[in-house]
């Protein structure tokens, strides 16, 4: 596999696995033919559904593993077992076997462990989870999703530059308006941290285009390309957006089968609802990525079907062909973000 793009994956990770996973590669593989998979897992469970795909069989190999990671099991537990179908797809990421790691499965254990193996990279103090959601013009990317629950200025700092390379690199903007998520777009509003970590994205020179601060009810109106928050913000965020997508998606069906005329109606409506369905589709927006690793680590949704496993796979291979890891690590290398922060908290007393 040495001449090809190879993934990592880990085919025991998520509610339906493997079955989901090799189905979802195999859509990944028609539209990705110079890419081979390594296949970490049980190869009783795993080879009888890779055999009925003939062509994504001849480019995959499977590393046979007797242990996985469940889906509640703490990520304290799971780092000192290297057994694992997750923990030996990520170390084959380390060896340098593969450019990425994808996994539906604990996201907890998948950070803990990409951490560990992976390393931070030099610079960056803690990675983030990050995905990229749909607004009305288009879509953005969120971070911190979860991965870290309290955050300094710092981290929020380090959150944006990252945020701003992968809108560059994954949404193709050439200059990202990158915000902080906060309580109102006042200069003075919000908690300290947030209010320090914009003074050191403004003064850090990071060829950032920081526009202040978003509300959260403004993300949806594409303000922003790039929302910046601590992890339990975010991932409350994130949440309360993915449903509220999916209160409108049950109230317009709802309203459509009791309105007789709306039921008339409906085929002359065929298209715009297929265009609504495609955009709020969760499954097209699948794959959270763990960035500021040495080493690329993607999360899958644990219950998804193929054509979301893909995505997450399909996210995988753009960011490995536009090296983002090493993009990161190269914008990196002019910011000292250490003294900046000492500075500004030194002139804030």
């Amino acid at each position: 596999m040495s001449d090809n793009l190879v993934i990592s994956i880990d085919a025991m990770g998520g509610d339906n696995s493997p079955r989901v996973v090799i189905e979802g590669l195999a859509v990944a593989a028609k539209k990705n033919p110079d890419v081979r998979f390594l296949l970490f897992g049980d190869e009783a469970k795993v080879l009888p559904i890779l055999n009925t795909y003939p062509s994504l069989k001849k480019v995959c190999e499977i590393r046979h593993c007797n242990e996985v990671v469940r889906n509640d099991d703490k990520p304290s537990q799971v780092i000192r077992n290297r057994n694992t179908s997750m923990y030996m797809a990520i170390d084959a990421v380390r060896k340098g076997e593969a450019k990425a790691i994808v996994s539906a499965g604990n996201t907890g254990a998948l950070m803990a462990i990409s951490k560990l193996t992976l390393k931070t990279i030099q610079k960056i103090h803690r990675p983030a989870i990050v995905s990229i959601m749909p607004h009305q013009n288009g879509k953005y990317v969120m971070l911190d999703l979860g991965a870290n629950t309290e955050c300094d200025a710092l981290n929020l700092a380090e959150f944006a530059l990252m945020g701003n390379i992968l809108a560059k690199h994954a949404l193709g903007l050439e200059h990202p308006r990158v915000a902080l998520l906060n309580i109102g777009a006042e200069e003075m509003k919000g908690k300290e941290e947030i209010r320090h970590a914009a003074q050191i994205i403004k003064n850090s020179h990071m060829d950032i285009n920081f526009i202040g601060y978003v509300e959260p009810h403004d993300i949806p109106n594409g303000v922003a390309d790039v929302i910046v928050a601590d992890g339990f913000t975010g991932n409350i965020a994130l949440k309360s957006i993915e449903g509220t997508a999916r209160l409108i998606l049950r109230l317009i069906k709802n309203s459509v089968k009791k309105s007789f005329l709306a039921k008339i109606g409906l085929p002359f409506m065929l298209g715009v609802g297929l265009s609504l369905k495609k955009t709020m589709d969760p499954r097209l927006y699948n794959g959270a990525m763990f960035v500021g690793l040495n080493g690329l680590s993607v999360k899958s949704h644990g219950g998804t079907d193929a054509l979301g496993y893909s995505v997450a796979v399909d996210n995988a291979l753009k960011l490995v062909r536009q090296d983002f890891v090493s993009t990161i690590k190269n914008e990196l290398e002019n910011v000292d973000l250490d003294l900046l922060s000492q500075e500004i908290i030194y002139d804030s007393y």
